[in-house]
């Protein structure tokens, strides 16, 4: 998508009210307050996807203002996009008129807000108030049916909200059947974020780390209940059986079932030594560790998206995960990988033994292939603004605010609304 995809109806580019074309502003909303009281350009290096959904959207042709709850008061200026970090995040505070982030959100008066989580009623609600008539879309960031006790605040919300996205459309379900969103909502399929990793050679990355195996799976995720660690490891033992070669090298940052898997795999003589747990590593070296490995393997149960997955995709490591709605998204259905059932290690042994003798250099370039198409910094904003446009197109047809003058709807971002089960 170009620029115009981003402009309303008119002519050339030129100032607003001049008659010609400007590009839409966007107000991307960050209400989660950082507990560690960071700084702002920390925060900028700690936090990715605040950084990249904005850029993959300035990069198609809007002006992009990030709009980011902070103890710290501070505009900084970055590759095309505008960080404002201004004092908001307290969820008893919310952004009111008098304070300096409602008189921001005034200034900025922008085109569409984009406010990332589900789980801020009181400030969505404020922005609306803000900024009456201007659309709101909301992006789902793992977030859970709020408690019955805060469901009521939640509607009141939702009656404000003109789109929400969700890694996977069938995400938007429980909400739906819970009364939490309303069936003219529009519902998007939008990844949580993209990855600046890029593949590379596997032997030299082998080379450089040490590692060995054949296969050799990577594993990069917390050890816990959900990722289900001890069910990966019963899968692995048992395809090990065919495939003597085979090793797993684990990064993972959590760890609260780390005892239950030292314990499994020294009981095990399938495990042991071929299971490697490096525990927490540095960023950069997971993007090493993706190009040396054969296959990624995971076992979660429920994920919003799954960042470590799409940064496997980036790298071209087929995937070899669980078969749950947003994985089923992010690998196009298991078009470049293989799909199993969380919780049964048999039906892991099945994917590893089906993708033996497959992950090789065409099916490494048919991943990597797919990300560029669907997962990329392009992917994303073409998708971003498809939705951004099919709010205002809503809003212009309502007799509110302006429209783009055309709109792409690329395949995953298109837009629905959510019909009953």
């Amino acid at each position: 998508m170009n620029a115009t995809a981003l402009m309303p109806a008119g002519a050339g580019p030129g100032p607003r009210g001049s008659g010609r074309d400007v590009a839409l502003h966007i107000a991307q909303i960050g209400c989660f307050s950082d507990p560690r009281r960071r700084l702002p350009e920390e925060l900028l290096r700690a936090w990715p996807t605040l950084v990249d959904v904005a850029e993959s959207v300035a990069r198609c042709g809007a002006r992009v203002s990030v709009v980011q709850a902070s103890e710290h008061s501070r505009r900084i200026d970055r590759n095309g996009v505008s960080y404002h970090f201004v004092p908001f995040g307290d969820p008893s505070s919310p952004l009111r008129a008098e304070s300096a982030g409602g008189t921001l959100i005034r200034e900025l008066a922008p085109d569409a807000f984009h406010v990332h989580g589900l789980g801020f009623p009181q400030h969505v609600l404020a922005l609306a108030g803000l900024a009456p008539g201007v659309p709101i879309l909301l992006q789902d960031h793992a977030d859970r049916l709020p408690r019955l006790w805060k469901r009521a605040g939640w509607k009141r919300c939702a009656r404000v909200v003109a789109g929400v996205a969700f890694c996977s459309r069938e995400q938007a379900r429980s909400f739906l059947n819970a009364g939490l969103l309303y069936s003219q909502t529009l519902v998007y399929e939008i990844p949580e974020s993209t990855s600046r990793f890029t593949p590379g050679s596997r032997e030299e990355a082998r080379r450089a780390l040490g590692l060995s195996g054949d296969p050799l799976l990577l594993w990069v995720g917390h050890l816990n209940e959900n990722k289900d660690p001890l069910t990966v490891l019963a899968g692995v033992g048992e395809a090990a059986r065919e495939l003597p070669g085979l090793e797993l090298w684990c990064c993972f940052g959590t760890a609260p079932l780390l005892r239950r898997v030292q314990r499994r795999i020294q009981a095990d003589p399938s495990l042991r030594g071929r299971v490697h747990l490096l525990g927490r590593v540095p960023h950069e070296r997971v993007e090493q560790l993706m190009r040396a490995a054969d296959a990624f393997v995971l076992g979660s149960h429920r994920e919003g998206s799954g960042y470590s997955l799409i940064e496997a995709l980036a790298c071209g490591l087929p995937p070899v995960v669980t078969n749950i709605p947003s994985f089923r998204a992010l690998t196009g259905a298991g078009a470049v990988g293989m799909l199993w059932e969380p919780g049964n290690p048999r039906s892991l042994c099945g994917a590893l033994l089906a993708l033996r003798g497959r992950a090789d250099a065409g099916l490494r370039m048919a991943v990597r292939a797919h990300f560029d198409r669907e997962l990329s910094f392009g992917a994303l904003g073409r998708k971003l603004a498809a939705a951004y446009g099919g709010l205002m197109e809503r809003n212009h047809a309502a007799g509110h605010g302006r429209t783009p003058q055309a709109r792409a709807a690329p395949r995953g971002g298109s837009e629905e609304t959510v019909q009953p089960p």
